[in-house]
């Protein structure tokens, strides 16, 4: 994740610098340097900020659509995947295991790169 996409997430959120890192249990200082890019922002941190906006999103109506529904996966397809095992399809970014481009990733880094190029992804988080 970019500083420029950290910041506009904080935004979307209304969330303060401070208050941003009491969510997400960092310093006010390391918010800071993830805005300037000073820090690499850490995957933890990445994963859980946009797990506060999907949550957010879900409040405000938005996901409505499932990812094995805009993916339109085969019945084979799903009977592997862990998004459609436990009924996320709005997470399916977040869960670990999921197999989107035929097998899971190996590191968080690795799926995150396929995942912000999805339809599914994009349709999720892009204002």
């Amino acid at each position: 994740m970019e500083s420029i996409q950290f910041k506009d997430i904080r935004t979307r959120l209304n969330k303060t610098q401070k208050s941003l890192a009491q969510l997400l249990g960092v310093s006010i200082k390391a918010i800071h340097s993830y805005e300037q890019g000073w820090r690499k922002i850490p995957h933890h941190v990445e994963r859980q900020l946009l797990f506060l906006l999907s949550r957010a999103m879900l409040v405000d109506g938005k996901l409505t659509e499932k990812c094995w529904d805009i993916r339109k996966c085969s019945e084979k397809k799903l009977k592997k995947c862990p998004a459609w095992e436990f009924q996320s399809g709005d997470l399916c970014w977040f869960i670990n295991g999921t197999k989107c481009s035929g097998e899971a990733h190996n590191s968080w880094e690795n799926k995150m790169e396929e995942c912000r190029i999805c339809t599914v992804f994009k349709s999720f988080f892009e204002a």
